[in-house]
């Protein structure tokens, strides 16, 4: 093909239709539109006007028009208009012929052309010749080309070159949605490997290119954006960005958005855009829709849309569908979808799995599930592979899993471990672990740790009934803590220490509920502070309640009771259970007045 002309005779119009790209940038070219500016382009170019016949030929090409635009195309570059070859390429290249089109952007690109060059590029990066990719998109890139910048930055970043980020950027600061949108994830990416102050900075400037991104359109940029905010608290303009994402036929968004909705409590709004999400294939709606119907009461809708969340390619749709037939009892076709789940790499189905095998009495194939689930981060996993080996007395193994459970922040064995380092004497370490089983919501380690500090504090010098109430201990607080989530010793415990600080109604209240749960020592206690309160009927009631439930000091008070109320033989009645009940004490005691009061029934 011969070059028609050089550099210096080439006009300088700038008239190029964009080639082929996923996302056009700003027009270089007016929008004519009207029918009399187009015959005035004819009637030029036919009196051999080569810029005008460059213009018409654009235009024809914009419409769609190829065999019109053609013949201006062809003329306007004959007589060396570099963006009628630029254009021609385009032409050619639609038509179906890329090696031609290639020739034509080539002169044109040679000429000076931007458009030409970025367009040649990509024509050798789609026929794999990297070198000469890289020449041409350079060639448009430096020119100040931004489709030639993107896609420069898009092949660097392929082949792993540092200078990827210059030209990505460069491409986002001239606009570029879609290289803004990539900047952005770059950012991200690079925030969680570097230091605490870098990344702060790249998460902040991510940000920023994901608005850009965003407010030109970008539906992924957006739907980041929400979820940055989201994070963040702000959750109004979250929504608005997801929103938006979610219009632009995002799945992702549309979900969100639901969650966000469920969150706020319109259940109703956010079932619209799971739907939307759903039938767009978003296995995370569609997992979402089955969980609303299942809480609604409608076992079959959940299960359909657990299928269909399973056929998205969603493993939580199996895991869920094995929930459901748990809880219907189906126990059969629940551990038949653990197994699909677990098999597909789901750390919670495995340990669902587990723990049905488990119930089945099939320890030895509970025990490979827990360790599948635990391994790849399951921490309830950890905490049962611990349970299974405690059971069968292997401490050392039992606490190895309790302990790697609790550094993963589970409450009950980080308690395990606590425990375990108290029978062994190691206060410092069974205060750390009981602290936290404590502060992750356990009402045992609560009661624990209370203990432990308790035994450490010097003895206090006893109260009298109605003396002012001294400032809290922080044991007491652990107690009030485990009290309050209906640990009953820790209520008896509670109680005491009101007592002793002489804060009667405080004292009773605890003692009350510790008795009302079943606690034979709280009903016990109950029954003396009434007592002392000259309430001895009650009284009565609370330590027959004690007594009924093994407690032997309840017992032997109900026998003194009635000996002073002069009902002999139901004193002895209660003597003889106070006997049987003990400790040793409390037999000796019980066992004279019992021998007393058979004398004076007798006599």
């Amino acid at each position: 093909m011969d070059v028609m002309g050089d550099k210096a005779t080439l006009f300088e119009s700038g008239r190029f239709v964009q080639p082929y790209d996923a996302e056009p940038a700003r027009d270089e070219l007016a929008d004519m539109g009207e029918a009399g500016e187009e015959t005035r382009l004819a009637l030029a170019a036919q009196s051999g006007d080569a810029e005008a016949a460059s213009v018409l030929g654009a235009m024809l090409l914009r419409r769609g028009d190829l065999d019109g635009a053609e013949h201006h195309l062809r003329a306007a570059t004959a007589a060396g208009d570099r963006a009628a070859a630029n254009n021609l390429g385009v032409l050619l290249h639609q038509r179906g012929y890329p090696e031609e089109a290639a020739g034509w952007w080539r002169i044109a690109a040679v000429a000076g052309s931007a458009a030409a060059a970025h367009a040649l590029g990509r024509h050798h990066r789609e026929r794999g010749d990297e070198p000469a990719a890289e020449y041409w998109l350079r060639q448009s890139a430096e020119q100040g080309h931004v489709l030639g910048a993107y896609a420069l930055a898009d092949l660097l970043e392929h082949r792993g070159d540092v200078g990827a980020e210059h030209w990505m950027r460069a491409a986002a600061e001239r606009g570029h949605r879609e290289a803004a949108y990539r900047l952005a994830r770059a950012l991200d990416r690079a925030a969680g490997h570097g230091d605490e102050t870098g990344g702060d900075h790249a998460v902040a400037e991510a940000e920023q290119w994901y608005r850009q991104a965003a407010a030109r359109g970008h539906r992924r940029a957006a739907l980041q954006l929400g979820a940055i905010l989201e994070k963040r608290g702000e959750l109004k303009e979250a929504g608005r960005w997801y929103l938006t994402s979610a219009k632009d036929g995002e799945p992702r968004a549309a979900c969100a958005l639901g969650f966000l909705l469920r969150d706020a409590g319109d259940s109703e709004s956010a079932a619209v855009w799971w739907l939307r999400a759903a039938q767009d294939g978003d296995g995370n709606a569609a997992n979402a829709l089955g969980a609303l119907h299942a809480e609604r009461g409608e076992p079959q809708t959940a299960e359909r849309w657990y299928r269909a969340a399973l056929d998205a390619g969603d493993d939580n749709g199996a895991y869920n569908l094995g929930l459901l037939c748990a809880e219907q009892g189906r126990t059969a076709q629940a551990e038949q979808w653990y197994r699909r789940a677990a098999y597909a790499g789901h750390r919670e189905a495995a340990n669902a799995l587990a723990i049905l095998l488990l119930q089945n009495g099939d320890t030895s194939g509970a025990e490979p599930w827990f360790s599948k689930a635990a391994e790849v981060g399951s921490v309830d996993a950890a905490f049962n592979l611990g349970i299974l080996y405690a059971g069968r007395g292997e401490d050392e193994m039992a606490l190895r899993w309790y302990e790697r459970a609790a550094a993963a922040g589970h409450a009950e064995a980080a308690l395990q471990v606590g425990i375990a380092r108290l029978r062994e004497g190691d206060e410092q370490e069974a205060e750390r672990h009981l602290r936290c089983a404590a502060g992750g919501g356990s009402a045992e380690g609560a009661y624990r740790l209370a203990a432990l500090l308790d035994a450490r504090r010097p003895p206090e010098p006893a109260h009298e009934l109605g003396e002012t109430v001294q400032e809290k201990t922080e044991c007491e607080e652990w107690y009030e803590r485990a009290a309050s989530q209906g640990h009953r010793r820790a209520q008896v415990r509670v109680g005491m220490l009101a007592a002793a600080r002489g804060d009667v109604v405080e004292a009773a209240r605890w003692y009350r509920a510790a008795a009302e749960a079943g606690s034979r020592n709280g009903a016990f206690n109950l029954g003396l502070l009434l007592a002392r309160e000259g309430s001895e009927p009650e009284a009565a009631v609370w330590w027959a309640r004690a007594a009924d439930a093994g407690h032997g000091r309840a017992a032997l008070r109900l026998a003194l009771v009635y000996a002073r109320r002069g009902e002999l033989a139901e004193g002895q009645r209660w003597a003889d259970r106070a006997v049987a009940l003990g400790p040793a004490e409390v037999s000796e005691r019980a066992g004279r007045l019992r021998d007393a009061l058979r004398e004076e029934l007798s006599a």
